[in-house]
């Protein structure tokens, strides 16, 4: 059961009163042993957190994938001086010339902006070189492991539609609250609705205002995925003429064992604009599927850059006074 377990919720977890409950009749079980599991998951660090997701874009930010080439003596304390900042999300060492990879955002009312933030971090860490890789197209991003061993190798992508929404206060506050990991208890949304003053109705009213507008991705949950027996990602890179960019862009994230896939800019030292992240148990496995990928597009020209420290990885903290704080200090 651990295992259909640990992929309903990385799917979709319930933002109901009594979300366990929902899923244990899902699973036909009982709430107490799905609590009992989930806590034994959590202490075993199996899953990483169960929060809101939410477009970084759709709340203001400014972000950007980057990379950073650091001289071998200098990694540890480039990388300490990049996790220092709270736009960093996901920051790796990975098997290439530019070895330091990570997430940047950056907040709406950042006084540096983006380009000016990453400019400071390689400066501070002594990069000899950066290149920033901003998203040009996105065609998919869904961590989703398989646990089961059941899901097809492709899946079609739905295409969602998304509600306007004018973003209140109210939103915000709910926002705070639906991006902390819940506690593993029968009611995990009640110290929410108490702190914000709120009934469930309400509070769940809000919260599938901003799923419905496309502002929350989801609410799901994230595992450690080397923990969860996933030891190899790879991120893919492939040199795309750009008039087959978006088609090879969408046969790419149909692979099941893809996350994400973008299309960013390429430049004269980097070649690459299209790139799938893709996960795997093995890093054989990994192999085979981007040949596979390879085979398929027609490809000749690609890269493989495996992690092989991951310096820093968690979810993007909004409206944290943390990001004011950091440029205060500059």
């Amino acid at each position: 059961m651990e295992n259909e377990l640990l992929f309903e919720m990385q799917n979709a977890f319930p933002m109901i009163e009594r979300p366990f409950k929902a899923v244990a009749e899902k699973l036909k079980t009982t709430e107490e042993e799905v609590l009992t599991l989930v806590q034994k998951l959590k202490d075993e660090k199996i899953i990483r957190q169960t929060s809101a997701i939410f477009d970084t874009k759709r709340l203001g930010y400014k972000s950007s994938l980057v990379a950073f080439k650091v001289s071998e003596d200098k990694i540890d304390q480039a990388a300490k001086i990049i996790n220092a900042h709270p736009g960093v999300s996901h920051n790796y060492l990975r098997n290439h010339d530019y070895n330091i990879w990570f997430t940047m955002a950056v907040s709406p009312d950042s006084k540096f902006g983006l380009e000016k933030t990453i400019e400071i971090l390689k400066e501070r860490t002594g990069a000899e070189d950066g290149i920033v890789l901003p998203t040009l197209k996105m065609f998919k991003i869904s961590v989703k492991m398989d646990t089961t061993g059941k899901r097809a190798k492709k899946e079609k992508l739905k295409k969602l539609a998304h509600k306007e929404i004018t973003l209140t206060p109210q939103h915000i506050a709910v926002i705070k609250e639906l991006q902390k990991d819940i506690t593993v208890v029968k009611e995990p949304f009640k110290e929410a609705t108490e702190k914000l003053g709120l009934s469930y109705d309400a509070f769940f009213t809000l919260a599938n205002e901003l799923k419905e507008s496309g502002v929350m991705r989801r609410f799901a949950t994230i595992l450690n995925h080397r923990k969860a027996g996933f030891g190899a990602n790879a991120m893919s890179v492939w040199a795309v003429p750009e008039e087959k960019g978006e088609e090879i862009g969408k046969e790419m994230a149909e692979f099941s064992a893809v996350s994400h896939c973008y299309l960013r800019p390429s430049y004269p030292n980097w070649p690459y604009n299209l790139f799938a992240m893709v996960h795997a148990k093995t890093q054989e496995e990994c192999d085979t599927l981007i040949e596979e990928m390879a085979k398929e597009s027609g490809l000749t020209e690609y890269g493989k850059l495996y992690s092989t420290v991951e310096f820093k990885k968690q979810r993007l903290v909004y409206f944290d006074d943390a990001f004011e704080a950091w440029e205060k200090e500059v």
